[in-house]
């Protein structure tokens, strides 16, 4: 697992390399690679698939536009496109204006089956961790990460004090970075 994973990081700076030449083949082997994950994020924040697909536009743009912009020695970049997903989603989540509800529309992604399995033992390790994180964390972690509320309105949704929910988001994402590094 250790060795794919080290394959992944390779083929990604080499790609991160080839996209600040403006290399198009570049971009579109990341867009091939990662637009699922990118949609997945923000259709599950927005829950709208037309706001979904303006993200995913968005995200992979801001990449073209700026691959400087990543930084390889803080993270994947899987996970760095998840995390702007996730932002951006939020932002237009807090844009929108109070709607009627419709009906919900899902629309599968085509995977690259070479890279599904790495994906499905990653998504597994991180359902085992959070597993074993303690209630009151994980509830705080997906208020942040699925809901998109920022520390003071997860504070004011759960009665519990700022300072406490700061440090269980905070140790959660420890207990979970620890668990994902692991073998």
């Amino acid at each position: 697992m250790q060795n794919a994973e080290s394959k992944e990081v390779g083929k990604d700076a080499a790609l991160i390399h080839r996209l600040r030449a403006s290399d198009e083949a570049a971009m579109e082997q990341i867009y091939d690679r990662y637009s699922g994950i990118v949609y997945s994020v923000a259709l599950r924040v927005l829950n709208d698939t037309g706001a979904a697909e303006d993200v995913l536009q968005e995200v992979f743009l801001q990449l073209w536009r700026n691959p400087d912009v990543f930084d390889s020695s803080r993270g994947s970049l899987g996970a760095w496109l998840a995390v702007i997903a996730r932002n951006r989603a939020i932002d237009a989540l807090r844009k929108r204006r109070p709607e009627t509800e419709v009906e919900n529309v899902v629309l599968s992604v085509d995977c690259d089956l070479e890279n599904e399995t790495g994906r499905k033992i990653s998504i597994e390790k991180a359902r085992a961790a959070l597993a074993k994180i303690p209630p009151e964390q994980r509830k705080a972690l997906e208020l942040a990460f699925f809901q998109g509320l920022t520390h003071t309105e997860i504070a004011t949704k759960t009665g519990e004090p700022l300072g406490t929910i700061k440090t269980r988001i905070r140790t959660a994402l420890m207990a979970l970075r620890k668990a994902m590094a692991e073998k």
